[in-house]
């Protein structure tokens, strides 16, 4: 295993080698000394599986008073998966960095908390794995505009689609309105 940096200190890719021969593959995703040597989190109390079609978008998530850290991953398909700085003491507050993850190459989006997490389908559907440092709290549970100009995140939507929202994901407020940490 591996950690590749990302744009945004803290939030890395982790990489498993991908054993596969004409069976299939194997790869390991989670392995707690190895998590804990690399200063990634090994204790998940919620494992969290979602299932969404192609231009399903699923964000801007986070939980505002029991932060959690999310180890992302698609089990099938493929995802643009984004995270934002949404500390207001920080260097990169507002900023964000997305990643494409596709099922089976053995990378995985590690976000810690304090940042806001959502990703865009691009296959014909996902299957997505979360891995959560805290339960789901629903009191605390918050949400951005995917589409927030002050944050212009370049989601890889196709010209002339307009991406699936749930209703409270496009009612969400703008990050100039919302709730933050500080």
């Amino acid at each position: 295993m591996k950690v590749e940096a990302t744009d945004l200190p803290g939030v890395v890719v982790v990489e498993s080698p991908v054993y596969g021969d004409s069976r299939g593959y194997f790869t390991e995703v989670f392995h707690a000394e190895r998590f804990a040597e690399m200063g990634l989190p090994v204790q998940f109390p919620q494992d969290n599986h979602s299932r969404s079609a192609r231009h399903v978008l699923r964000g801007l998530h986070f939980q505002l008073h029991n932060p959690q850290g999310k180890l992302v991953r698609p089990v099938t398909g493929t995802v643009f998966d984004v995270a934002v700085d949404i500390r207001r003491s920080s260097p990169t507050f507002a900023k964000w960095t997305g990643v494409t993850l596709v099922a089976g190459d053995g990378r995985q989006l590690w976000i810690p908390p304090g940042f806001a997490h959502g990703f865009l389908v691009l296959s014909e559907s996902a299957d997505v794995t979360y891995k959560c440092t805290t339960v789901y709290d629903a009191k605390s549970n918050c949400s951005l505009r995917w589409d927030d100009p002050a944050i212009g995140i370049a989601w890889p939507i196709e010209k002339n689609v307009a991406p699936i929202l749930s209703a409270a994901d496009a009612a969400a407020p703008l990050l100039s309105a919302a709730r933050v940490f500080v």
